[in-house]
C-alpha cells in the first residue's frame, strides 16, 4: 500500500490508534441496543439515506413498530455545542443538516446530537438527567420518550463507544480498495477496519448487478468464499462477516419552499447546485431529464454565502426558464439561507432519494441482523 510509505507518520498514527482500542476494554456499551452505521470514508458512501433505511426496517418490524427508536449524531458544522435534542423547525445551522433532514422525515423518532457520544446515548436512555447535569443545561428541548434503541450515525471511528452492531458502508464507484488516505485519497481510516464491522454493505450499486460482478468485487475488497444465497463471506483471519449490496432510489423532484412552482419541473433545462462528497450520481440521473446548463459542486456541509447565491441568480437571469435542482441534504442549508430571492424560491427543487437493497433476502438477511440485537 502506497501509503504507507508516502503517508507513513499518518499510517502510524492510525495503527496505534486501532491497537490502543483493539481490546475493548477501554470502551463501554449503551443500556440500550445499539447499531452503528458508519465507514472509513471522509463522506460520499450514503450513511443518512442508509439510517433512514434502518429506521423504515425498524418501524415495520413487529418487534420495533411503535416502540422508542433514537438516532444520535455528531451534528457536523452545528453552531450549537452540546447535547441537543433535534426539533423539525429548526436549522441546519442549529443541529446539523443530515440530523434535521432525518427529523424532519420521522417526527416520531428523537434525534439528538452531541459530540461524546457515551454522553448522547445516556442522555437519550435517561432523559431525566438533563435537568441535574452541568453539560445539559444548554439543551434547549428536553422532552422526549427514554430511547430503547439507537442507531448511531457516522460512529465507526468513536471506539469509547462500543455499538451493539457495525455496519460499515463501501462507496462502488470508489471502494476501499482503490482508495488511499488522506489527502491523497478519502479514507480517514486504515481500509482494513472494514472487516471489524459485522457487516459491510456496498452502496450506490446499478440496480443490474449481477451475483458474478457481487462475488467479484468481494474478492476485491479481500474477502474469501463469499455466498450469494446467504450473503456471508470470510474476512482475513477466518471471520464471517455480512457483505450486501444497495442501490439508489431516486423519487419525484419536489419544491424546497412553499412558494415554489411545479411548472418549472417541466423545464427542459436546469442548474444542478450541491455541497456534498460527490454529486455523480445525482448529476447522471438529472442528465436523463434536463439539460445541465450549470453545475456548482461546493464542498461537503458547505454553508451557502450571498456569493454563491447571486452566481445562481445570473445563472438564472440568463436562463429564465430553468429549473434549479439540489439534494435533500442541501436544501436543509438553503434554507437557513435568509435573504432567498423569490426567483429562486419559486423555482428551486430537491430531488428525495432513498435505498434499497438489490434482493429481497438481502433485504431480509439484513433486517433480522437489525432487529434481533
Amino acid at each position: 500500500m502506497i501509503d504507507k510509505f508516502l503517508l507513513f507518520p499518518y499510517y502510524l498514527a492510525l495503527k496505534w490508534r486501532d491497537r490502543y482500542w483493539r481490546s475493548g476494554r477501554r470502551s463501554v456499551r449503551a443500556e440500550v441496543p445499539t447499531l452503528c452505521i458508519g465507514n472509513v470514508t471522509a463522506g460520499g458512501t450514503g450513511k443518512t439515506p442508509h439510517v433512514e433505511m434502518v429506521l423504515r426496517l425498524l418501524q415495520e418490524s413487529p418487534e420495533w413498530a411503535g416502540r422508542s427508536l433514537a438516532v444520535l449524531s455528531r451534528g457536523y458544522k452545528r453552531d450549537s455545542t452540546g447535547f441537543q435534542q433535534v426539533i423539525p423547525s429548526g436549522s441546519a445551522a442549529m443541529f446539523g443538516d443530515e440530523p434535521l433532514q432525518i427529523k424532519k422525515k420521522f417526527p416520531g423518532v428523537t434525534v439528538a446530537v452531541d459530540k461524546d457520544r457515551v454522553e448522547g446515548c445516556d442522555l437519550l436512555v435517561h432523559p431525566e438527567k438533563l435537568s441535574s447535569r452541568k453539560v445539559a443545561r444548554k439543551c434547549w428541548n428536553r422532552e422526549f420518550p427514554a430511547a430503547e434503541y439507537i442507531v448511531l450515525d457516522d460512529a465507526f471511528q468513536y471506539r469509547r463507544l462500543k455499538a451493539t452492531r457495525n455496519i460499515v458502508l463501501v462507496d462502488y464507484n470508489r471502494p476501499v480498495h482503490k482508495d488511499h488516505l488522506l489527502p491523497l485519497g478519502r479514507l480517514r481510516d486504515l481500509p482494513e477496519r472494514i472487516f471489524e464491522a459485522d457487516a459491510v454493505i456496498v452502496t450506490k450499486c446499478p440496480p443490474e448487478m449481477d451475483v458474478f460482478e457481487k462475488t467479484r468485487l468481494a474478492a476485491e475488497m479481500g474477502f474469501t468464499n463469499f455466498l450469494p444465497s446467504a450473503c456471508t463471506a470470510t474476512a482475513p483471519g477466518g471471520r464471517q462477516m455480512l457483505v450486501l449490496f444497495t442501490t439508489i432510489r431516486y423519487g419525484a423532484v419536489t419544491g424546497v419552499y412553499s412558494t415554489t412552482e411545479s411548472r418549472f419541473t417541466y423545464a427542459k433545462k436546469a442548474i444542478l447546485v450541491t455541497g456534498i462528497a460527490g454529486d455523480g450520481p445525482l448529476r447522471a440521473y438529472l442528465s436523463d431529464l434536463y439539460k445541465i446548463v450549470k453545475r456548482y459542486a461546493y464542498p461537503d456541509h458547505h454553508r451557502f454565502t450571498w456569493s454563491d447565491i447571486n452566481k445562481l441568480q445570473a445563472a438564472v437571469d440568463q436562463n429564465p426558464t430553468l429549473a434549479v435542482a439540489t439534494t435533500e441534504k442541501d436544501a436543509q442549508r438553503l434554507l437557513d439561507f435568509s435573504g432567498m430571492p423569490e426567483s429562486l424560491r419559486e423555482r428551486l427543487f430537491l430531488v428525495p432519494i432513498t435505498v434499497d437493497f438489490l434482493t429481497d433476502e438481502e433485504r431480509e438477511i439484513f433486517t433480522d441482523l437489525i432487529v434481533n440485537l
